[in-house]
């Protein structure tokens, strides 16, 4: 089951979905718009960057959050895949926490991206039942792009 807006604000007055900072306006009717944080590209960490046809750079995310019985999808926002950008993306399990990093390619036109830009929409899930076992790997608590 997806989490509209309203469930949203509910798992977020409940402790199950946390996200720091919290930006009302980023609200979706089913999801959360993610801002950038920190732009990797050539090497480097940089705040705003002019990304080239096919450069390959990586994000981090403004927002850390945390997840508790939920689980989330990742999604790039329509206005960069309208520009030619790929992503990868994968699951966000419940117990993770942290800002997230996603890797990105620009397939053909130069684009301008900075920290603070809308990047992603993040899609929360409601599980059945508790897991067994929440997320605990090397990712849980990063604040940076983390690419190892």
């Amino acid at each position: 089951m997806i989490l509209s807006d309203r469930d949203i604000r509910e798992a977020v007055l409940k402790g199950e979905i946390s996200i720091e900072p919290f930006n009302p306006n980023n609200l979706t009717p089913n999801g959360y718009d993610l801002t950038i944080g920190e732009i990797f590209i050539e090497g480097k960490v940089v705040k705003e960057a002019k990304i080239k046809p096919l450069q390959w750079f990586a994000i981090s995310t403004k927002e850390y959050v945390k997840l508790k019985n939920v689980t989330a999808q990742l999604w790039l926002r329509s206005s960069y895949a309208r520009k030619g950008v790929l992503s990868t993306f994968g699951k966000v399990d419940a117990g993770f926490e942290g800002c997230l990093t996603i890797s990105c390619f620009n397939t053909h036109q130069e684009i301008e991206i900075k920290e603070g830009d809308r990047f992603c929409q993040i899609v929360f899930e409601k599980l059945l039942s508790r897991p067994s076992k929440y997320y605990e790997g090397k990712y849980k608590g990063q604040k940076t792009v983390k690419l190892e």
